[in-house]
């Protein structure tokens, strides 16, 4: 008889949810588990800001699947996935057949076909991505140093276009950070310009508003410029920006894009319809049409509010641990009964290393507190993958400064 196949695609926070808590239950199941990622390692997208900037080492942002996944228990595949069908899925190197699939590859930025964006800007994804964001700014400081064709006015200005977490926290862990280059390169920090351009009337829409001018606040504490409005065109030198009193050009020779996230490209190479490239689920994170394919994470849509919310970290994991428990329900000829529920725990959007706002249980935080419950977070999610061993190697624990 053959084992039952189940295939796991992606290896970000719901995917290696979902491979982690069936591993931890092998027990209870017969089937053939396989997890395919194009990377052999995890990493978490929370913290690429800070591989960006190099307050935190592309070595300890990636948490390799062999160290981590049982091999008698998991499989685990390289393999870019192009297309997915009813019952196959067809990566780069191989073809994959499946009894039951998991959905989980994660996002892609979403440029909104704004012009001049996928040319001149640098985009925040992956640990790869972080690393040449990285390197452009190391260069840029450098060259400021040492080289004497340069425009003094903006070779140093950086524009930041989205002002939700990932634009926030990449400004202000660049405004700390530059302080510290300026510093090694011999270079006056005023020189440094941060331009963080929203579109909406506050940053970080997604908290009340008093969170909202508390970080406005400590932005503009650390020298940040709070522009507003809409990024109309990205060009080699800066963006032009429409209010609803004019049209304007921001200045900087950098400018990074952090204003959306779409799912993955390969959803829409499917037969399934896709709107941004997402999937519409069901209330139990299942295709309606296809009982046994469940979406998660960055790649799920649903027509119900209390199903999913904004994509977030803490959403892909609550749907991984609830998809690996269905498909063990399932196994056992079981229904599933319980739609998903999220539980909102709280979240927080860290403002450098000592710094941040957000809130923990309907109970509002800022400060070194909120950088507390900040790395709380990080590593209860490395301690729920990894161990104890890895929280020590790869965690976060700076939250008060030193004076």
């Amino acid at each position: 008889m053959n084992r039952v196949k189940i295939l796991i695609l992606g290896g970000g926070y719901g995917g290696l949810k979902c491979a982690i808590t069936l591993q931890k239950n092998i027990s209870k199941i017969n089937a053939d588990i396989t997890l395919i990622s194009k990377h052999d390692y995890h990493y978490q997208s929370t913290l690429l800001h800070k591989v960006a900037v190099g307050t935190y080492s592309a070595r300890k942002a990636r948490i390799y699947f062999r160290k981590i996944l049982d091999e008698n228990k998991i499989k685990f595949i390289k393999d870019k996935i192009v297309r997915i069908e009813q019952s196959r899925v067809i990566g780069k190197f191989d073809e994959y057949n499946f009894d039951y699939l998991v959905i989980a590859l994660g996002f892609k930025p979403n440029t909104f076909s704004i012009k001049g964006v996928d040319e001149f800007a640098y985009t925040l994804y992956s640990v790869n991505s972080a690393l040449k964001i990285r390197k452009h700014i190391e260069d840029k400081f450098k060259d400021f140093k040492f080289n004497k064709n340069i425009d003094s006015n903006n070779d140093l200005a950086f524009n930041v276009c989205g002002s939700g977490f990932t634009g926030v926290e990449f400004a202000a862990e660049l405004a700390s950070q530059s302080k510290e280059l300026a510093k090694i390169c011999g270079i006056n920090e005023n020189l440094v310009a941060i331009n963080l351009i929203s579109k909406s009337a506050q940053v970080l829409p997604m908290f009340d508003m008093k969170l909202r001018l508390k970080a406005e606040e400590k932005l503009k504490k650390l020298g940040i410029n709070l522009i507003y409005g809409s990024v109309v065109e990205c060009k080699k030198d800066s963006v032009v920006v429409k209010n609803e009193d004019s049209i304007f050009e921001v200045k900087a020779h950098t400018t990074i894009w952090t204003a959306g996230v779409k799912g993955n490209e390969a959803l829409d190479n499917s037969i399934f319809e896709t709107k941004g490239s997402r999937i519409k689920v069901n209330e139990f994170l299942q295709i309606s049409e296809y009982g046994n394919i469940f979406v998660l994470g960055d790649c799920a849509i649903a027509a119900q509010r209390d199903i999913i919310h904004a994509p977030t970290a803490q959403l892909a994991n609550q749907m991984g641990e609830y998809c690996a428990y269905s498909l063990i329900d399932l196994l056992d000829n079981k229904p599933i009964t319980k739609a998903f529920k999220f539980i909102h725990r709280g979240t927080v959007c860290s403002i450098g290393h000592t710094d941040g706002v957000g809130f923990i249980f309907n109970i509002n935080v800022a400060g070194e507190i909120a950088a507390f419950f900040k790395n709380i977070i990080e590593n209860r999610w490395i301690l729920s993958i990894g161990g104890i061993i890895n929280v020590l190697k790869k965690g976060q624990f700076r939250f008060r400064s030193s004076s």
